[in-house]
């Protein structure tokens, strides 16, 4: 499959990178994009290849989830990266990293991260998000949980993730 191209900024517009493994894309997510398109010009989101998570979804398919779940988005780019989060924003010519926030328990890890991409990039910001409060126990971790479990999830992801969850798990058995 061929990856969509980074898309480096030429002008004097304000972007962002989202960055994230997106193992799979939640409500939360979206609402994190939603806000932050309307604070920079572009937001790209950037799907991690060399996470130390395993995955659900390939990498491909991760990426057919997002670019489904964006394609009315404007102001809104998908693509995949390997390497530093702030290397890659430097390519894209972003000026901030996003990072959504759901509970203190966030904070801790995200504030170390945003500290050490400061000091290797001072000239890129992190912006910290906190998730609307309906979205604010939702993770991807969970709703993979839930959906193993033929839990109900349509009101944590778009539809066409709860059908892609519902196929994933169809054909496994549950390990007691």
């Amino acid at each position: 499959m061929k990856y969509p191209e980074i898309k480096r900024s030429t002008t004097s517009l304000r972007t962002a990178i989202y960055p994230g493994t997106f193992d799979p894309i939640t409500n939360g997510h979206l609402d994190i994009l939603i806000r932050a398109k309307e604070l920079f010009d572009g937001v790209t989101i950037a799907i991690a290849t060399d996470s130390n998570k395993v995955s659900l979804f390939s990498l491909e398919e991760r990426l057919e989830l997002l670019l489904e779940a964006t394609k009315d988005m404007s102001k809104v780019s998908v693509c995949v990266f390997e390497g530093l989060t702030v290397e890659f924003a430097r390519q894209c010519g972003a000026v901030a990293i996003l990072r959504g926030l759901r509970a203190l328990s966030d904070f801790e890890y995200e504030f170390q991260l945003a500290l050490m991409n400061k000091k290797i990039a001072p000239d890129i910001e992190t912006i910290f998000l906190m998730t609307q409060s309906q979205f604010s126990f939702i993770s991807s971790s969970a709703i993979k949980w839930a959906a193993s479990l033929n839990g109900g999830i349509s009101d944590f992801v778009p539809p066409h993730v709860e059908k892609a969850l519902i196929a994933k798990y169809a054909n496994r058995s549950i390990v007691k």
